[in-house]
């Protein structure tokens, strides 16, 4: 069950659920749930991410992992764990554990790179005619970037 603890009557319930579940002896799971981004936020990524792999020859996916997560937000994607067979090993998170203010943050970071770096101009949100210039753009490419 999901509480929203910022409202009195929601902590309420989950201190009474806790108990109760304390007097049984459960076992359970307590996780901080933390705000999603915007499904805008994601359809945007996903054709500026399209559109980069268009302009450079690559797959949705290899600019989706090297240039946007590994190179451009390393510290909200690139993880460490210890394995037990492997020892200590990176791995690459999902992109659905960030919060709206992180996924803006690495989407500025990428829009940044892109034109800095590959020379490649990625529009705001908000220049909506060129957006969807690269969604044409994305479209007329899909069969070499998917």
């Amino acid at each position: 069950m999901t509480y929203n603890l910022s409202l009195p009557l929601d902590a309420q319930n989950a201190r009474a659920r806790l108990e109760l579940l304390i007097k049984r002896g459960s076992i359970c799971e307590l996780t901080e749930k933390k705000p999603r981004r915007s499904i805008s936020q994601n359809a945007y990524l996903h054709v500026a991410l399209g559109y980069l792999a268009a302009q450079t020859g690559n797959t949705l996916d290899w600019v989706k992992r090297e240039y946007y997560k590994k190179h451009c937000n390393p510290d909200l994607f690139v993880g460490e764990k210890e394995d037990k067979l492997l020892g200590r090993v990176r791995y690459i998170k999902s992109s659905a554990e960030l919060t709206t203010e992180e996924m803006s943050l690495s989407i500025d970071r990428f829009r940044n790179w892109a034109v800095l770096e590959a020379g490649i101009y990625i529009p705001t949100p908000e220049e909506e005619d060129q957006v969807v210039a690269m969604q044409i753009e994305v479209e007329r490419h899909k069969e070499w970037i998917y």
